[in-house]
C-alpha cells in the first residue's frame, strides 16, 4: 500500500528572504478575514496590512518595512531613515527576529476611554479649529463676497 505524499504548503511571505519588505507582525492573520494595504507617508518605505475582523473592525496585521529602509544587525532590526525609526519607536515591544525577513512584536498599548482625550489628540482637535477658522476668515475677506451674498438673497 503506497502512502500519498503530502502536498507542499505555501511559504509564508517574508519567510524565505526574497522579498523587498522586513515583514513586522503584530496581530495574528486569523484574527481578519479581509486585508488590505497602505502606503504610510511617502510612497514605498513603510506600508501597513490592515486587517478587516469578522466584526466589521479594521486593526493593524503586520508593517511592511523596505530593506533599503532598515536591515538586520545580529538578529535585531535596525531603522535606516526616520520613517522606519518612527515605526519602530511607536511598537509597544522589540521587533522579536522569526527568520528570514520576518519579525513580531506586540502592537502599542490600546487606549483606554478614561484616558481620553490624549494630549496628542487635543493638540489635533485645536489645529482643526483653527485651521476651521481660517477657511472662514478667508471666505469671508474675499472681494465681492458682499455682493453675491446680497444678490443670492434678493
Amino acid at each position: 500500500m503506497a502512502t500519498k505524499a503530502k502536498p507542499h504548503k505555501r511559504a509564508k511571505p517574508g519567510s524565505r528572504s526574497g522579498g523587498n519588505f522586513f515583514h513586522v507582525e503584530v496581530r495574528p492573520a486569523r484574527e481578519f478575514v479581509t486585508f488590505r494595504l497602505q502606503d504610510i507617508g511617502s510612497p514605498g518605505g513603510v506600508e501597513r496590512l490592515a486587517g478587516q475582523r469578522a466584526t466589521g473592525s479594521w486593526d493593524t496585521q503586520k508593517w511592511l518595512i523596505e530593506k533599503s529602509h532598515a536591515h538586520i544587525d545580529d538578529g535585531k532590526l535596525i531603522a535606516d531613515s526616520p520613517e522606519a525609526k518612527k515605526l519602530l519607536s511607536s511598537l509597544a515591544s522589540v521587533p522579536v527576529h522569526l527568520g528570514g525577513d520576518r519579525f513580531r512584536a506586540k502592537p502599542r498599548r490600546d487606549i483606554p476611554e478614561a484616558e481620553k482625550p490624549t494630549p496628542a489628540m487635543r493638540r489635533a482637535q485645536r489645529e482643526n479649529i483653527k485651521k476651521a477658522q481660517a477657511a472662514v476668515r478667508r471666505k469671508k475677506a474675499r472681494p465681492g463676497a458682499a455682493k453675491r451674498k446680497r444678490k443670492l438673497a434678493s
